[in-house]
């Protein structure tokens, strides 16, 4: 994990001293340095003369009420440290927001590498294969919580997870609209159209299951942690695989980088099928009838997001070239959306 200098400056001596109080074993001096990235909760690398750690905090001023939850991500954490879902151990929940400026927590810092290119480049043919089957086998266990005896029961609303989902991103997308786009009016007006009936399936779902929220061993291809939680909730379990699927379909782009256009049996990365097929062996939950449908409000989804960044280009609040790329990329997603919502299953 390599670390940059950022300008939201944690105000260290202050932080040492608070931290001293409140996590055993800890003492500083403390250097903090914020990770490179586009996270919404910003993240930061605590070097300690106890060790090194990492802190996740609100960012600082006003927010929307439920945004940028740290508390849920906390309680997700302590639910599952020690479980089968690897994920670093919570240390410390802050919600005393003159620390720092903001509310924050404190968790065990985990020395792995992160692969940003789902084409795993720097990986042999039998190595990718055997990554993308511990990811799935990482996405199974999340799905294989046991809600009561992990203490989430009440961490979501359960039932009509899809249904409540696509209206959500359809109205994200909606507030963010700078343009009319013929393909994504329709992809909003088809979704509803083509939502399954609720079928009763509910797990923890992690909300952003991509490849480099997954923290890997620095020698070998196990998942050391699974990160960013922000947007974990209960859901339907299926929504996480759609989302993770989708990177498949995804083109070449810097900004958002997907795997279409590769000879993936070439390099060794296994077909849609064979994923869904695996998924299925680890969890004993079949596909439906409705995968197209899952495939398609995740490609909502991602067009809402790249709509928001696009929208904030012309507000002037983000100037970055991969911002640009991203906005300009909502077309494109909504022309694949209603492409995959319309295949066979």
């Amino acid at each position: 994990m390599n670390a940059t200098a950022h300008p939201l400056q944690l105000p260290d001596d202050t932080l040492a001293r608070y931290l001293e109080r409140h996590i055993a074993g800890f003492r500083g001096p403390l250097l903090s340095v914020k990770f490179k990235g586009g996270q919404s909760n910003p993240t930061y690398h605590l070097k300690a003369g106890s060790g090194d750690y990492v802190l996740r905090r609100k960012p600082p001023g006003i927010l929307l009420a439920s945004a940028h939850a740290v508390d849920r991500e906390f309680r997700v954490l302590q639910a599952l440290h020690g479980g089968k879902v690897p994920v670093a151990e919570p240390y410390h929940l802050c919600l005393d927001e003159s620390v720092i400026g903001s509310m924050f927590y404190v968790m065990e810092y985990i020395d792995g590498r992160i692969f940003w290119d789902p084409s795993l480049p720097d990986l042999t043919v039998q190595e990718r294969g055997a990554c993308f089957d511990e990811i799935l086998s990482t996405l199974a266990a999340i799905h294989s919580v046991p809600m009561e005896a992990s203490g989430l029961a009440d961490y979501g609303k359960p039932g009509n997870y899809f249904e409540r989902q696509a209206g959500r991103w359809s109205k994200q997308y909606r507030d963010s609209e700078t343009q009319s786009i013929a393909a994504m009016d329709a992809l909003i007006e088809q979704l509803p159209l083509r939502c399954p009936a609720d079928d009763g399936s509910v797990s923890l779902v992690h909300g952003d299951f991509r490849i480099d929220n997954l923290l890997f061993g620095k020698n070998d291809l196990r998942v050391r942690a699974v990160v960013d939680w922000e947007l974990s909730t209960l859901g339907h379990p299926l929504a996480d695989l759609g989302y993770f699927c989708m990177a498949l379909r995804l083109p070449r782009n810097p900004a958002l980088p997907g795997l279409a256009g590769l000879d993936r049996s070439e390099l060794g990365i296994p077909s849609e099928a064979a994923m869904l097929a695996r998924y299925a062996e680890l969890t004993g939950r079949a596909i439906p009838a409705a995968w197209p449908f899952v495939l398609a409000l995740s490609v909502c989804r991602l067009a809402a997001i790249a709509q928001g960044v696009a929208k904030r280009v012309q507000q002037g609040n983000a100037s970055s070239e991969q911002a640009a790329q991203a906005g300009q990329m909502t077309v494109l997603l909504a022309q694949m959306g209603l492409q995959v919502l319309h295949e066979s299953p």
